[in-house]
């Protein structure tokens, strides 16, 4: 009776660690199927992902299954089902979302199966939910304009006082001239 060894292949082994090393330079992951994409369709999507600095990975669900398990990630296991790709996401996982949700608008046959945002597991519903909410910049910008809004509505009355004095003097002034 011969004794079967599990033999754990180097080249699976250095996959694993390869793929662990991209998915760790993030912290954002949103899983998509890309059946039915064209390559000149794939190509598109990752030259507007690399706008944001994202890498657009096609992934093996065992070698992506160890990965994340590996960095003590929350179970992810049911988004590596099928053909999947990842956007591992280093920053402003929100404006990768509206990108993707975007592209898919004009290719249906990319489909977001969820997504890991802050080791929070997202469904596909939610990621299109935080899709459309304003990105992290947008956010800035609206509180800078609320924050000063005050400011310069004051610096607008103080400017006026003396306009009205000057228009006010002007009046009597042209009034005691006629």
């Amino acid at each position: 009776m011969a004794i079967i060894g599990k033999k754990i292949q180097e080249s699976k082994t250095k996959a694993i660690g390869e793929l662990k090393e991209s998915l760790s330079n993030a912290k954002d992951y949103i899983f998509t199927d890309y059946r039915g994409l064209t390559v000149e369709q794939i190509t598109n999507l990752r030259r507007q992902l690399r706008t944001k600095e994202v890498e657009y990975k096609v992934i093996k669900n065992n070698f992506a299954r160890i990965a994340f398990e590996q960095l003590s990630t929350p179970d992810v296991s049911n988004y590596l089902t099928g053909p999947t790709a990842v956007a591992i996401t280093p920053k402003d996982a929100n404006e990768v979302a509206k990108i993707l949700y975007d592209f898919a608008r004009e290719a249906p046959a990319l489909q977001i199966k969820g997504a890991l945002v802050s080791d929070t597991v997202y469904t596909a519903a939610q990621t299109e939910a935080f899709s459309k909410l304003p990105g992290r910049l947008e956010l800035i910008s609206m509180l800078m304009s609320v924050i000063n809004g005050p400011a310069r509505n004051l610096a607008a009355a103080l400017n006026d006082v003396p306009s009205r004095l000057v228009r006010t003097v002007k009046a009597i002034a042209d009034q005691k001239a006629g």
